[in-house]
C-alpha cells in the first residue's frame, strides 16, 4: 500500500494459510510446559475414557478459551476456524504429550481426527464428568448448603498446588496475605438459587495470594450460601495450601463477612499449629454500641488517612482513628489478645444533577460519618500483642 501521512507501510501478506490473529498465546503454551502444569495434569486427573479426548487436551483448550476472551463452549469453533492457530495446537501437541500418549490417540478414535480443539458438545459431555450427582440433590428449603468437593475437583487443585510449587521455584515468597471474599457470579441456569441480591446467581468464596498474585484457594458456593458461612474451614484449607507451597508467615485480610468470632479468635489467639498468630485486619460489624464508641472519639484524635497507589503516597480526605470499643468476645477472658478497632471516616458530598432532588445542606458532617450514612462509620479490626 502506498505510505501515508504516518511513518508506518502496511504489507499485504499473500499466502493463504498459517496466519493467525491468535499469536499471542503460543507463550502461554509454553509456560505450560515449563511450568510442568502438562506432567501435573497427565498425573492427577483422571476423568476422560478410554476413548476420544485426553484429560490434557481438555485442560488445555479451556485454558486458550479463557485466554482469547472466550465466552462459552461455542467460542471453541473459532479457535478450530482459525488456521494459523490450529497448526500451532497440533505442533504443540506433539511436544506436550508422551510417545506413549501420541500412539495411543491413534487408538481412541474410531475415526481419523480432524479437530485440533474439541468440539463444544464433547466439551460439555467432559466438564459433566465433574458433577457429583448427590451434590445435585435439592436443598430444604431455606437452607444453605455446601456439598463435599468430589474427587475430580480435588484433583485440579492439585493441579493449581503444582503451579503454586513452580511460582515458589521460581520468585520465592516467605510470607503469604490472604484475601478472602465471596463473589457473585449471576447465572440464569434453572437449578441456581437466588442470591442475597434477589438475582440468581453461585457466590464462590476465594482467597487471593496478594504477594503472588494467584488464587490459593476456591470453593464453589450455591447463591443462597452467605458469605460468612463456615469461612474458618476454608482458611485452614487455605492454610494447608501455604504451608505446602512453603510460606512461612500468613496474614489475613477480609470484607465484614470474615466477622465471625470463631475466625477472629484461631487467627488472634494462635491456634493455627504452624503460623501461630495470624495477623488480621477484617471490616467489622458496625452496631449501635460501636457508633456511640467512635461518636465519642474527640476531633483531635483523628488522624488523616494516606493511600499509596503505584508507588505514590498521597493524602485522601478520610480520616481514621482508634475506637475504645471491646464486645463481648473479645473481652471475654484476660488471656485473650488485645483487638484494636479502627474507625473512617469522611465528609458528606452534596450534590445534585439537572433534574434531580436537592439534600439540605449540613454545616459540617456528623463524627464518626461514612460516604455513605452519618450514623455509620466504616470500622476495621485488627489484632496485636
Amino acid at each position: 500500500m502506498a505510505q501515508g501521512a504516518l511513518p508506518f507501510q502496511y504489507e499485504a501478506e499473500t499466502a493463504a494459510s498459517g496466519v493467525t490473529a491468535l499469536g499471542g498465546l503460543p507463550v502461554y503454551l509454553d509456560l505450560i510446559n515449563a511450568s510442568g502444569l502438562d506432567v501435573a495434569i497427565r498425573k492427577h486427573v483422571r476423568v476422560a475414557g478410554e476413548q476420544g479426548w485426553l484429560d490434557l487436551q481438555m485442560i488445555v483448550a479451556l485454558i486458550v478459551l479463557n485466554l482469547a476472551g472466550g465466552d462459552g463452549l461455542e467460542d471453541l469453533e473459532r479457535l478450530e476456524q482459525d488456521a494459523g492457530f490450529v497448526q500451532v495446537m497440533r505442533e504443540v501437541e506433539r511436544r506436550l504429550l508422551p510417545r506413549a500418549d501420541r500412539r495411543a490417540l491413534r487408538t481412541r478414535w474410531r475415526k481419523p481426527r480432524r479437530r485440533a480443539v474439541p468440539s463444544p458438545s464433547a466439551m460439555a459431555d467432559w466438564l459433566a464428568r465433574f458433577h457429583d450427582a448427590a451434590a445435585g440433590q435439592p436443598r430444604p428449603p431455606g437452607s444453605a448448603i455446601i456439598p463435599a468437593m468430589a474427587e475430580p475437583i480435588r484433583a485440579l487443585w492439585q493441579i493449581n498446588q503444582a503451579l503454586l510449587g513452580f511460582l515458589q521455584t521460581h520468585r520465592q515468597v516467605a510470607v503469604a496475605t490472604l484475601d478472602m471474599d465471596a463473589t457473585l457470579i449471576e447465572t440464569h441456569k434453572r437449578e441456581a438459587l437466588p442470591c442475597y441480591k434477589g438475582f440468581k446467581a453461585y457466590q464462590p468464596l476465594n482467597c487471593w495470594w496478594a504477594e503472588q498474585g494467584v488464587v490459593l484457594h476456591s470453593e464453589f458456593r450455591d447463591g443462597n450460601v452467605p458469605a460468612g458461612y463456615q469461612q474458618l474451614r476454608v482458611l485452614k484449607d487455605c492454610l494447608a495450601a501455604a504451608a505446602a507451597a512453603g510460606v512461612d508467615k500468613v496474614c489475613l485480610r477480609s470484607d465484614s463477612a470474615g466477622y465471625q468470632q470463631d475466625l477472629l479468635l484461631y487467627c488472634g489467639e494462635g491456634k493455627d499449629a504452624r503460623f501461630g498468630v495470624i495477623e488480621f485486619a477484617v471490616s467489622a460489624d458496625v452496631t449501635e454500641e460501636f457508633r456511640k464508641a467512635a461518636r465519642a472519639v474527640a476531633d483531635a484524635d483523628w488522624q488523616p488517612l494516606y493511600r499509596t497507589v503505584e508507588g505514590q503516597r498521597y493524602r485522601t480526605d478520610q480520616e481514621f482513628a482508634e475506637v475504645c470499643f471491646v464486645p463481648a468476645w473479645a473481652g471475654h477472658s484476660r488471656r485473650r489478645a488485645d483487638y484494636r478497632f479502627l474507625a473512617i471516616r469522611e465528609p458528606l458530598r452534596h450534590w445534585s444533577t439537572p433534574g434531580s432532588c436537592r439534600f439540605p445542606p449540613r454545616s459540617s458532617p456528623p463524627r464518626g460519618a461514612s460516604s455513605c450514612s452519618a450514623s455509620s462509620p466504616t470500622a476495621r479490626c485488627r489484632a496485636i500483642r
